[in-house]
């Protein structure tokens, strides 16, 4: 295992001390290092407050800034934060307005979640994402897991909290954008966690995997090396098949690598998505490529649709000023214009 570290143990602290010494503008660690935060705290909004195991970045710490997430709480390498990292990021952030927290649906996560809204005070509501269509359970969740949709979940609620509304409000358009978001992926190598020293699955040179997880959980089958209008014809279909969007309808096209896929072979998966979605006479309205929930070194995409309307449009466009998504009057929204 190759890997640029100095040891195990020391991978995630030194990690978050350079995120934060180079978006020092935006961020902020905390003392213990148990959680990031935006550097402009506005304890008169809802805080928005997210987390999980690390190895996903720019998930769930490079979300936190204006229109998106007032804080973030880091676990080891997929493993899942601990409640009083939750609780100390909520005495940081949160005012009168409360806190929504947006988790992941992993067993850990729920769980150390839950825990954490029943130990502060002030008002709490929670968004659990699972928009993984590729398999139900999993060693790592009970019933769907929550993969690259919960970046067009953080991203929408962000921009809506930014704005004033309220917690009931932003914990029921949570819900909804969730309900509307659905994302497969595929693995054509394995993740290598570096506590383990190798990789957590191995996959022949003519194999790949689809519905693969984020951790390196197995995906729904095992199959020959495909084609890239062949892999993304496979990701869609169960895609639209659950969403059933309608010809005309706005779409968002949200195109993730895994961490150790060239952007180029991203760009290349857009187009083959696109094409494909043509041929069902649909178009995104909006689209993203890029590394965005990454399973550390996996090579490998996951596609997300997600059926937009014009609040999610306008909230999506919305200025947002992040370590991993920056846009706004100076920078345009990435779109299909």
């Amino acid at each position: 295992m190759k890997k640029l570290i100095n040891t195990v143990d020391t991978v995630l602290s030194e990690s978050l001390r350079g995120l934060v010494a180079t978006h020092g503008d935006i961020l902020a660690l905390a003392d213990d290092g148990k959680f990031v935060r935006r550097r402009d705290v506005r304890r008169d909004k809802v805080a928005l407050i997210s987390g999980g195991g690390s190895g996903h970045e720019p998930l769930h710490v490079g979300f936190v800034g204006r229109g998106m997430l007032d804080a973030a709480c880091p676990g080891q390498v997929f493993t899942s934060p601990t409640p009083d990292q939750m609780v100390a990021a909520v005495a940081a952030v949160s005012g009168a307005p409360g806190t929504l927290f947006i988790v992941k649906n992993y067993e850990g996560d729920v769980m150390n979640f839950e825990m954490a809204a029943e130990m502060v005070a002030g008002p709490v509501a929670s968004i659990v994402i699972d928009d993984d269509v590729a398999v139900k359970p999993s060693a790592h969740s009970t019933g769907r897991r929550g993969v690259a949709g919960t970046l067009a979940v953080e991203r929408i609620v962000g921009a809506a909290a930014e704005q004033g509304r309220d917690l009931q409000s932003l914990a029921a358009l949570g819900r909804s954008i969730n309900g509307r978001t659905r994302s497969m992926g595929v693995a054509l190598t394995s993740c290598t966690v570096p506590g383990a020293g190798r990789p957590t699955f191995s996959l022949a040179e003519d194999e790949m995997e689809l519905g693969v997880g984020i951790h390196g959980e197995p995906g729904c089958r095992r199959v020959a090396l495909a084609g890239a209008d062949e892999i993304a014809e496979a990701l869609l279909a169960p895609i639209l098949s659950e969403l059933a969007p309608r010809p005309g309808d706005p779409l968002l096209l949200i195109v993730n690598g895994f961490g150790g896929t060239p952007t180029m072979e991203l760009y290349l998966m857009a187009n083959s998505a696109r094409r494909i979605l043509a041929g069902r006479g649909l178009a995104p309205a909006r689209s993203l490529v890029g590394s965005y929930v990454t399973s550390l070194d996996m090579a490998g995409c996951s596609l997300t649709v997600t059926t937009m309307d014009d609040d999610a449009l306008m909230l999506w466009d919305a200025p947002v000023h992040t370590a991993a998504l920056r846009w706004g009057m100076q920078n345009p929204v990435p779109s299909s214009a």
